[in-house]
């Protein structure tokens, strides 16, 4: 089977990420990974309407990781464009903007197609693909819970739950408060209790049959979750891949943040200093889905949206899925 080598630009809610990857069937071989946060979402949740400056911020940053991703020999380049994009009543001045600075063009991809990305991308994971998975994929503007066996997906949901929306929701002082973080932490809880558990808990419990369902979490909050837990300065995959973290650790972790000011936690080993406002909420959303749902363990992938993404060479891929909580018959794999 040939090797292609692709990239694929990840604009999201706060960050734009590249990943420049030969590519051999769902065999995925990183050559360079990157990550800028240019935080499109600021100030959007108010009117919905992107802000001229994250644009122009975003659309440089796609221009220069083409320009790298061109340098490191991609045959093809994609942009794929997430919560805030797809959120927005003016998402055309995004995708202009994009194509003026870049000559690409930007493919706005449905909450369904990102779930079902994020998912195919973790279980190309051996161990991950072998065990039922409760997936987390916790983005800028929205997250989404996918739930499945293989490749086979029995629950996908996004929902309107991301770092930067929360943050912009409930702004924090510095440090910030008791009171700012029980708001917040109500919040979220509320939003589980009301719009998650009731289309997720039947799937959970029916898939629960087919062996314990372990809880995984990609994206950056997760990855930066595990660096801190192993103390690491840089993005080592290897090591992140290999990160199980109890409930106790992150809520240990949750508790160190929320009480620093800014410029401490920036000071913090393995924490990027760029993430140190939104690891808050980050933090927060997975301590509180792990109480919520009972689980005591959660596996770290640094795999995920891009690695599926960049499998894909076709223009589009047809979710498994029809939103929103949609269901399919769990059977369990032979």
């Amino acid at each position: 089977m040939a090797t292609a080598r692709r990239a694929v630009i990840d604009v999201g809610t706060n960050s734009i990420k590249l990943l420049v990857a030969d590519v051999t069937g769902s065999d995925v071989r990183p050559v360079h990974e990157e990550s800028r946060q240019t935080r499109l979402g600021k100030g959007f949740y108010e009117t919905h309407r992107l802000q001229a400056e994250p644009i122009a911020r975003t659309a440089e940053a796609v221009w220069e990781f083409a320009e790298i991703a061109r340098e490191r020999g991609a045959d093809s380049i994609r942009v794929i464009a997430t919560s805030a994009a797809r959120d927005a009543i003016n998402p055309k001045d995004l995708t202009v903007s994009i194509e003026r600075a870049a000559g690409l063009k930007t493919e706005i991809i449905t909450g369904a197609r990102e779930a079902d990305w994020a998912f195919q991308g973790v279980a190309t994971h051996p161990e991950l693909s072998q065990h039922p998975l409760l997936l987390l994929d916790v983005g800028g503007g929205s997250t989404e819970f996918i739930l499945g066996h293989g490749a086979r997906k029995s629950f996908a949901h996004s929902f309107p739950l991301g770092t930067v929306r929360l943050l912009e929701k409930f702004p924090v002082s510095d440090p910030p408060t008791l009171a700012e973080l029980d708001a917040s932490r109500e919040w979220v809880r509320n939003l589980i209790h009301s719009e998650v558990m009731p289309l997720l808990e039947p799937a959970l419990l029916q898939e629960k049959k087919c062996g314990a369902v372990w809880l995984v979490g990609t994206g950056g909050t997760t990855s930066i979750l595990a660096r801190l837990e192993r103390k690491l300065d840089r993005f080592d995959r290897e090591k992140i891949d290999r990160t199980i973290l109890t409930r106790q650790a992150v809520a240990a972790h949750r508790e160190k943040l929320w009480r620093l000011p800014l410029a401490e936690r920036k000071e913090i080993p393995g924490l990027p200093k760029q993430r140190a406002d939104v690891i808050l909420t980050g933090a927060l959303i997975f301590e509180i889905v792990m109480a919520e749902f009972g689980f005591d363990d959660l596996r770290v992938s640094s795999r995920g949206l891009r690695y599926a993404a960049v499998m894909d060479s076709a223009a589009s891929l047809t979710p498994k899925l029809a939103f929103p909580g949609s269901r399919q018959r769990p059977d369990c794999p032979v």
